[in-house]
């Protein structure tokens, strides 16, 4: 069963619109009407993408993640992207004396409070 894309860009923007309702009237960290508000969202996506795909043979440029272990599949992807010059260590004196600045400066403002 197909379900017709101009449908589910209705629904999908109107679970926007409610996420963003919900997280406007957050009442903390782990709210439950934020908390369904997410969910809805990413169910209508997931609808949108594929009615989109299935009418079209076309998808968003959006990915969803369900938990830590996809994003720590895309960390991986993302390392093994960086040249290899990155990877060798020539920048990483220069890198640990500008932590260390960076360090010195957070003391000196902490101190000056």
């Amino acid at each position: 069963m197909t379900t017709d894309p101009r449908a589910a860009l209705d629904r999908f923007i109107a679970a926007l619109e409610a996420h963003l309702q919900a997280a406007s009237r957050r009442q903390g960290e782990a709210d439950p009407a934020v908390v369904a508000a997410y969910q809805t969202l990413a169910d209508a996506f997931e609808t949108y993408d594929e009615a989109l795909y299935g009418a079209y043979d076309e998808v968003t440029p959006f990915v969803l993640y369900d938990d830590t272990e996809d994003a720590d599949e895309l960390a991986d992807d993302e390392l093994d992207d960086l040249d290899e010059d990155d990877l060798d260590g020539a920048d990483e004196d220069d890198d640990l004396d500008d932590l260390a600045e960076d360090t010195a400066e957070d003391l000196e403002d902490a101190d000056a409070i």
